[in-house]
């Protein structure tokens, strides 16, 4: 199960993918991120951890990146949000229904129980792929 601690190991494992995927230049990377170059090299070379608002901030800005995606699946800002507040409120966010990252757990004509293959945490979407729930299970 993923949680604050691994999802900050996998991301800054990946920092250098993700800013070479994106063309950027250390300094840009720090500019766009808020950290310093230092810090940004340190995470880069595995030598620290980047912090949860740093890791937030990747996911965010960074959302539509291969390499992130292939750490959280296709909702990487979802899993970050799901994560820190163990359990999110409806949102109603159009999905993609699941198709990749998701297992169907239990499904109706109205509704499908899903849960992610990353997070491990649950959903629920209607017959449109309309989310209608999602839970962070402690």
């Amino acid at each position: 199960m993923m949680d604050k601690q691994e999802i900050r190991k996998q991301i800054s494992k990946k920092m250098k993918l993700i800013r070479v995927e994106y063309g950027y230049t250390q300094d840009r990377m720090s500019e766009i991120l808020g950290l310093s170059k230092k810090t940004l090299v340190q995470v880069e070379k595995q030598r620290t951890l980047a912090g949860w608002t740093t890791v937030v901030a990747v996911c965010a800005l960074f959302q539509e990146s291969d390499v992130l995606r292939g750490i959280l699946g296709d909702a990487p800002v979802e899993i970050v949000e799901t994560i820190a507040h163990k359990q999110v409120e409806p949102q109603g966010k159009k999905t993609l229904g699941g198709k990749v990252w998701w297992y169907n757990i239990a499904a109706t004509e109205k509704y499908t129980l899903q849960q992610n293959v990353m997070s491990q945490h649950y959903r629920i979407i209607d017959s449109e792929d309309y989310r209608l729930f999602r839970r962070w299970i402690v």
